[in-house]
């Protein structure tokens, strides 16, 4: 397929038509609510069925059902929506059951507001719901990588049988890039799944569930989720690192729409005789923390930016663990940094400011 400009969302939305996904089940929500609209649109073209829910909660249980039946599946939302799915992801998660959830970020905490923000990475990497379980979180940070990573996204799931999250922002969501669509998956080409509740002719019946009353059992089932977890976590970690060849004056560390903005920093920064460089993580979960020691191994400063009050630098302090000084700047309530501030504030780490 050749290149087309398209918008995030609606790119978005063809990407999981092209990884094979025929069911999407959810609920309306600004700023994402391009991904349902055009799939309502291009799902019946290939002979799939588009499903607006009566709220976010049934349409979380629909993905259980429709994943439980072995079909590849989708829903998209936004920070508040997403609350309201977590304690369906729970059971998707503690039934291993393969599901890509999109969730593109407004400002909050409550309502909030419908323009950008990064506020909900904690509600995405550190659970959300109920119980001992993860999603594996991708955080693209342009229109193609969006498209992409939600076409792996989906054999991610497979692969692992556990939900995967797709973490992008209201900016990402709504502006147009080129976008080139590099494979196509047919639903019938898609790999069988033993597992799933496809009838029980010739064989004993697959039960899906997350419910075990006996203590000693469920003990068992966590801690085989939590083996596969950590198998995310040794193979699944990915990252961007940028300008970081030599020794760099500033690492900055940032995901997703704001990484944009630092590589703009960055050469702003490069042209003024600053050395900065940017880590970006794209698994949030499994956040790649060794490559972060890499690359701060070569830094004298790390500056973290989010549009959030800071939630991903937690984890970025946790893995420097205070090898190198460690400093925020985040802009909130759809707010977003200016490659100016990023500028003022690495001339301020490295004694240049004025």
């Amino acid at each position: 397929m050749a290149k087309k400009l398209m918008k995030g969302c609606e790119a978005i939305g063809e990407a999981a038509v092209q990884a094979g996904c025929r069911l999407f089940f959810g609920y309306p929500i600004t700023p994402q609510n391009e991904i349902p609209e055009y799939l309502s649109a291009r799902l019946p073209q290939v002979g799939g069925t588009y499903v607006q829910a009566e709220s976010e909660v049934a349409a979380s249980n629909m993905l259980y059902g429709a994943a439980g039946a072995g079909c590849r599946c989708f829903t998209s939302s936004s920070g508040p929506g997403i609350s309201l799915m977590q304690e369906g992801i729970s059971y998707i998660a503690g039934a291993e059951l393969p599901v890509v959830i999109v969730n593109i970020m407004r400002g909050g905490p409550g309502l909030g507001g419908i323009l950008p923000s990064q506020s909900d990475y904690f509600q995405a990497v550190k659970g959300g719901g109920h119980g001992d379980y993860r999603c594996l979180v991708l955080a693209p940070s342009t229109v193609q990588e969006a498209a992409d990573l939600v076409q792996e996204a989906f054999d991610l799931a497979d692969k692992y049988r556990n939900p995967v999250m797709v973490l992008g922002d209201g900016v990402m969501g709504q502006m147009m890039e080129p976008v080139e669509f590099k494979r196509t998956v047919r639903p019938e080409d898609l790999p069988p799944k033993p597992w799933a509740t496809t009838g029980a002719k010739g064989r004993k019946p697959n039960i899906i569930n997350s419910l075990y009353l006996k203590a000693e059992e469920l003990e068992a089932h966590n801690w085989k989720l939590a083996a596969k977890y950590e198998e995310m976590a040794r193979v699944e970690c990915r990252h961007e690192a940028w300008c970081v060849d030599g020794d760099v004056d500033v690492l900055f560390v940032a995901y997703g729409t704001v990484a944009r903005i630092c590589k703009t920093a960055i050469d702003a920064l490069r042209q003024r005789g600053v050395k900065a460089g940017l880590f970006r993580p794209v698994s949030l979960f499994p956040f790649p923390g060794q490559a972060l020691l890499q690359a701060v191994e070569k830094a004298r400063h790390v500056l973290v930016s989010e549009m959030s009050c800071g939630q991903m630098v937690e984890d970025v302090r946790c893995h420097v663990a205070g090898r190198r000084p460690v400093t925020f700047y985040g802009r909130v309530g759809g707010m977003i940094p200016t490659p100016e501030e990023l500028v003022d504030e690495a001339k301020k780490l490295v004694g240049k400011a004025g």
